[in-house]
Protein backbone atom coordinates (compact mmCIF):
# COMPACT_ATOMS: atom_id res chain seq x y z
CA UNK A 1 0.00 0.00 0.00
CA UNK A 2 2.44 2.55 0.97
CA UNK A 3 4.68 1.66 -1.94
CA UNK A 4 1.83 1.13 -4.67
CA UNK A 5 -0.22 3.91 -3.27
CA UNK A 6 1.01 6.39 -0.58
CA UNK A 7 4.44 7.19 -2.12
CA UNK A 8 2.96 7.68 -5.90
CA UNK A 9 0.37 9.87 -4.34
CA UNK A 10 2.62 11.70 -2.47
CA UNK A 11 5.41 12.23 -5.45
CA UNK A 12 2.74 13.88 -8.12
CA UNK A 13 1.61 16.18 -5.44
CA UNK A 14 5.15 17.38 -4.82
CA UNK A 15 5.18 17.75 -9.01
CA UNK A 16 2.50 19.81 -9.49
CA UNK A 17 4.23 22.47 -7.29
CA UNK A 18 7.28 22.04 -9.16
CA UNK A 19 8.03 22.67 -12.90
CA UNK A 20 10.64 20.78 -15.29
CA UNK A 21 9.64 17.68 -13.13
CA UNK A 22 10.69 13.89 -13.88
CA UNK A 23 12.78 14.77 -17.33
CA UNK A 24 14.86 17.09 -15.84
CA UNK A 25 17.77 16.82 -13.18
CA UNK A 26 16.45 20.47 -11.66
CA UNK A 27 13.11 20.84 -10.85
CA UNK A 28 12.35 24.24 -10.39
CA UNK A 29 9.72 24.98 -7.58
CA UNK A 30 6.97 27.56 -8.76
CA UNK A 31 4.48 26.94 -6.26
CA UNK A 32 0.68 27.26 -7.38
CA UNK A 33 1.56 28.84 -10.71
CA UNK A 34 1.17 25.25 -12.50
CA UNK A 35 -2.99 25.63 -10.51
CA UNK A 36 -3.31 29.00 -12.17
CA UNK A 37 -2.03 27.81 -15.51
CA UNK A 38 -4.24 24.74 -15.67
CA UNK A 39 -7.30 26.80 -14.56
CA UNK A 40 -6.87 29.30 -17.22
CA UNK A 41 -5.97 26.75 -19.67
CA UNK A 42 -9.14 26.45 -22.64
CA UNK A 43 -8.72 22.59 -22.94
CA UNK A 44 -8.64 22.27 -18.89
CA UNK A 45 -11.87 23.92 -19.60
CA UNK A 46 -13.24 21.92 -22.37
CA UNK A 47 -12.29 18.65 -20.80
CA UNK A 48 -13.98 19.81 -17.43
CA UNK A 49 -17.09 20.43 -19.63
CA UNK A 50 -17.48 16.77 -21.69
CA UNK A 51 -15.89 15.23 -18.03
CA UNK A 52 -19.57 16.71 -16.07
CA UNK A 53 -21.63 15.72 -19.32
CA UNK A 54 -20.22 12.11 -19.73
CA UNK A 55 -20.07 11.75 -16.00
CA UNK A 56 -23.83 13.19 -15.46
CA UNK A 57 -25.53 11.48 -18.26
CA UNK A 58 -24.22 7.81 -17.43
CA UNK A 59 -25.06 8.20 -13.81
CA UNK A 60 -28.09 8.98 -14.17
CA UNK A 61 -28.82 6.78 -16.54
CA UNK A 62 -27.46 3.91 -15.13
CA UNK A 63 -30.19 4.76 -12.32
CA UNK A 64 -33.23 5.02 -14.22
CA UNK A 65 -32.56 1.42 -15.86
CA UNK A 66 -31.03 0.10 -13.15
CA UNK A 67 -34.46 0.42 -11.22
CA UNK A 68 -36.45 -0.27 -14.17
CA UNK A 69 -34.44 -3.92 -14.87
CA UNK A 70 -34.66 -4.49 -11.65
CA UNK A 71 -38.37 -4.01 -10.79
CA UNK A 72 -39.08 -6.44 -14.23
CA UNK A 73 -37.02 -8.80 -12.89
CA UNK A 74 -38.70 -8.44 -9.38
CA UNK A 75 -42.26 -9.05 -10.98
CA UNK A 76 -44.59 -11.28 -10.24
CA UNK A 77 -45.47 -11.98 -13.37
CA UNK A 78 -41.98 -13.81 -14.76
CA UNK A 79 -41.34 -17.23 -13.82
CA UNK A 80 -38.08 -18.01 -12.00
CA UNK A 81 -36.45 -19.66 -15.43
CA UNK A 82 -37.17 -16.35 -17.19
CA UNK A 83 -35.85 -14.10 -14.91
CA UNK A 84 -32.89 -16.44 -14.45
CA UNK A 85 -32.39 -15.93 -18.44
CA UNK A 86 -33.43 -12.44 -18.35
CA UNK A 87 -30.49 -11.78 -14.72
CA UNK A 88 -28.12 -13.47 -17.17
CA UNK A 89 -29.13 -11.28 -20.47
CA UNK A 90 -28.96 -7.89 -18.40
CA UNK A 91 -25.98 -8.65 -16.45
CA UNK A 92 -23.94 -9.81 -19.82
CA UNK A 93 -22.44 -6.14 -20.41
CA UNK A 94 -21.08 -5.88 -16.75
CA UNK A 95 -18.71 -9.22 -18.02
CA UNK A 96 -17.05 -7.57 -20.72
CA UNK A 97 -13.79 -5.73 -20.33
CA UNK A 98 -13.27 -2.19 -21.77
CA UNK A 99 -11.52 -3.63 -24.68
CA UNK A 100 -13.97 -5.77 -25.50
CA UNK A 101 -16.80 -3.13 -25.26
CA UNK A 102 -14.77 -0.67 -27.14
CA UNK A 103 -14.14 -3.27 -30.42
CA UNK A 104 -18.24 -4.42 -29.83
CA UNK A 105 -19.44 -0.85 -30.38
CA UNK A 106 -16.42 0.52 -32.85
CA UNK A 107 -17.98 -2.01 -35.14
CA UNK A 108 -21.97 -1.45 -34.40
CA UNK A 109 -21.23 2.33 -34.35
CA UNK A 110 -19.14 1.92 -37.56
CA UNK A 111 -20.46 4.19 -40.89
CA UNK A 112 -21.15 0.71 -42.45
CA UNK A 113 -21.83 -0.92 -39.42
CA UNK A 114 -25.18 -2.50 -37.97
CA UNK A 115 -26.75 0.54 -36.13
CA UNK A 116 -26.61 2.39 -39.18
CA UNK A 117 -28.00 0.06 -41.33
CA UNK A 118 -31.10 -0.22 -38.73
CA UNK A 119 -31.82 3.29 -38.76
CA UNK A 120 -31.99 3.38 -42.55
CA UNK A 121 -34.24 0.21 -43.31
CA UNK A 122 -36.12 1.57 -40.70
CA UNK A 123 -36.20 5.40 -42.69
CA UNK A 124 -35.02 6.88 -39.18
CA UNK A 125 -31.66 8.21 -41.31
CA UNK A 126 -31.23 8.97 -44.73
CA UNK A 127 -27.00 8.82 -44.38
CA UNK A 128 -24.85 6.56 -42.58
CA UNK A 129 -24.00 8.50 -39.36
CA UNK A 130 -20.55 9.03 -38.34
CA UNK A 131 -21.39 7.96 -34.46
CA UNK A 132 -17.50 8.20 -33.32
CA UNK A 133 -15.80 10.45 -35.71
CA UNK A 134 -18.58 13.58 -35.79
CA UNK A 135 -17.64 16.17 -32.96
CA UNK A 136 -21.52 16.47 -32.54
CA UNK A 137 -22.54 13.13 -32.05
CA UNK A 138 -19.22 11.56 -30.38
CA UNK A 139 -19.63 12.67 -26.74
CA UNK A 140 -23.40 10.95 -26.80
CA UNK A 141 -22.04 8.47 -28.41
CA UNK A 142 -19.60 6.93 -25.85
CA UNK A 143 -22.18 8.28 -22.89
CA UNK A 144 -24.04 5.79 -24.65
CA UNK A 145 -21.46 3.06 -24.40
CA UNK A 146 -20.91 3.38 -20.88
CA UNK A 147 -24.05 3.79 -19.97
CA UNK A 148 -24.66 -0.13 -21.63
CA UNK A 149 -21.81 -1.55 -19.95
CA UNK A 150 -22.11 0.06 -16.54
CA UNK A 151 -26.09 0.07 -15.52
CA UNK A 152 -26.10 -4.27 -14.48
CA UNK A 153 -24.20 -2.89 -11.22
CA UNK A 154 -27.07 -0.86 -10.35
CA UNK A 155 -29.45 -3.69 -11.77
CA UNK A 156 -27.99 -6.32 -9.54
CA UNK A 157 -27.72 -4.45 -6.80
CA UNK A 158 -31.06 -3.04 -6.87
CA UNK A 159 -32.81 -5.75 -7.61
CA UNK A 160 -31.14 -7.34 -4.13
CA UNK A 161 -32.60 -4.15 -2.22
CA UNK A 162 -36.22 -4.69 -3.94
CA UNK A 163 -35.61 -8.36 -2.34
CA UNK A 164 -34.89 -7.20 0.59
CA UNK A 165 -38.20 -5.16 1.31
CA UNK A 166 -40.72 -6.29 3.63
CA UNK A 167 -43.85 -7.39 1.22
CA UNK A 168 -46.19 -6.73 4.32
CA UNK A 169 -45.47 -3.10 3.50
CA UNK A 170 -47.42 -3.52 0.43
CA UNK A 171 -50.07 -5.78 1.34
CA UNK A 172 -50.29 -2.66 4.11
CA UNK A 173 -50.85 0.11 1.32
CA UNK A 174 -52.98 -2.41 -0.73
CA UNK A 175 -55.46 -2.33 2.31
CA UNK A 176 -55.61 1.37 2.81
CA UNK A 177 -56.33 1.64 -1.19
CA UNK A 178 -52.15 2.49 -2.78
CA UNK A 179 -51.41 2.03 -6.02
CA UNK A 180 -48.36 1.25 -7.91
CA UNK A 181 -47.00 4.47 -8.63
CA UNK A 182 -47.92 5.70 -4.81
CA UNK A 183 -46.16 2.44 -3.49
CA UNK A 184 -42.90 3.23 -5.88
CA UNK A 185 -42.72 7.06 -4.49
CA UNK A 186 -43.62 6.00 -0.96
CA UNK A 187 -42.65 2.61 0.09
CA UNK A 188 -39.74 1.12 -2.56
CA UNK A 189 -37.71 4.31 -3.05
CA UNK A 190 -37.53 5.01 0.36
CA UNK A 191 -36.38 1.75 1.42
CA UNK A 192 -33.73 1.87 -1.67
CA UNK A 193 -32.44 5.10 -0.31
CA UNK A 194 -29.52 4.23 1.22
CA UNK A 195 -27.88 1.31 -1.62
CA UNK A 196 -28.79 4.46 -4.04
CA UNK A 197 -27.16 6.91 -2.37
CA UNK A 198 -24.13 4.34 -2.16
CA UNK A 199 -24.50 3.11 -5.73
CA UNK A 200 -24.68 7.04 -7.16
CA UNK A 201 -22.05 7.99 -5.21
CA UNK A 202 -19.19 5.18 -6.18
CA UNK A 203 -20.40 5.46 -9.31
CA UNK A 204 -19.45 9.13 -10.12
CA UNK A 205 -15.81 7.83 -8.82
CA UNK A 206 -15.79 5.51 -11.05
CA UNK A 207 -17.17 7.44 -14.20
CA UNK A 208 -15.10 10.41 -13.22
CA UNK A 209 -11.39 8.13 -13.97
CA UNK A 210 -12.98 6.61 -17.19
CA UNK A 211 -10.23 6.18 -19.54
CA UNK A 212 -10.09 2.91 -21.20
CA UNK A 213 -13.33 2.89 -22.87
CA UNK A 214 -12.72 6.81 -24.23
CA UNK A 215 -9.32 6.00 -25.35
CA UNK A 216 -10.07 2.96 -27.63
CA UNK A 217 -12.95 4.11 -28.85
CA UNK A 218 -12.51 7.72 -29.81
CA UNK A 219 -8.62 8.70 -27.96
CA UNK A 220 -10.61 11.94 -26.90
CA UNK A 221 -11.17 13.18 -30.62
CA UNK A 222 -12.35 14.06 -32.87
CA UNK A 223 -10.03 17.26 -31.70
CA UNK A 224 -11.34 17.36 -28.32
CA UNK A 225 -15.54 16.60 -28.85
CA UNK A 226 -14.55 13.79 -25.94
CA UNK A 227 -11.92 14.51 -24.58
CA UNK A 228 -12.51 14.34 -20.17
CA UNK A 229 -10.10 14.64 -17.11
CA UNK A 230 -8.58 11.49 -17.88
CA UNK A 231 -7.59 11.42 -21.14
CA UNK A 232 -6.37 15.29 -20.45
CA UNK A 233 -3.96 14.11 -17.87
CA UNK A 234 -2.79 10.87 -19.52
CA UNK A 235 -2.07 13.71 -22.97
CA UNK A 236 -0.41 15.79 -21.07
CA UNK A 237 1.94 13.15 -19.65
CA UNK A 238 2.78 11.23 -22.29
CA UNK A 239 2.11 13.12 -25.15
CA UNK A 240 3.42 16.58 -24.54
CA UNK A 241 5.51 15.41 -21.74
CA UNK A 242 4.07 18.10 -19.56
CA UNK A 243 4.90 16.00 -16.18
CA UNK A 244 3.83 18.99 -14.06
CA UNK A 245 0.89 20.36 -15.70
CA UNK A 246 -0.34 16.46 -15.34
CA UNK A 247 0.36 15.91 -12.10
CA UNK A 248 -1.67 19.21 -11.63
CA UNK A 249 -4.53 18.18 -13.16
CA UNK A 250 -4.18 14.57 -11.53
CA UNK A 251 -4.26 16.29 -7.65
CA UNK A 252 -7.41 18.62 -9.14
CA UNK A 253 -9.02 15.03 -9.88
CA UNK A 254 -7.95 13.15 -6.45
CA UNK A 255 -9.15 16.17 -4.54
CA UNK A 256 -12.49 15.63 -6.60
CA UNK A 257 -12.97 12.08 -5.86
CA UNK A 258 -11.71 12.26 -1.98
CA UNK A 259 -14.94 14.69 -1.61
CA UNK A 260 -17.20 12.18 -2.73
CA UNK A 261 -15.68 9.55 -0.94
CA UNK A 262 -15.74 11.40 2.18
CA UNK A 263 -19.26 11.59 1.78
CA UNK A 264 -19.75 7.91 1.04
CA UNK A 265 -17.93 7.35 4.12
CA UNK A 266 -19.90 9.47 5.83
CA UNK A 267 -23.03 8.13 4.34
CA UNK A 268 -21.67 4.10 5.42
CA UNK A 269 -21.22 5.18 8.86
CA UNK A 270 -24.71 7.10 9.19
CA UNK A 271 -26.12 3.82 7.95
CA UNK A 272 -24.67 1.89 10.56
Amino acid sequence: MVVLLVVPIYMVIQYSFFDNVIINDNPVFVGFQNFQELLTNESFWVAVKNTLIFVGGSVIAHMIIGITFAMVLNTKYIGPKLQAMFRVIFSLPWMFTAAVIAVLWKMLLNPNGFINFLLVELNLSSTNLEWLASRDLALFSVTMINIWAGYPLFMISILAGLQGIQSQLYESSAIDGANHIKNFFYITLPQLKPILISLILLDFVWTIQQFALIWMTTGGGPIDATEILSTFIYKQGFSEYQYAMASTSAVILLVICTIVAIFYVRHQRGQE
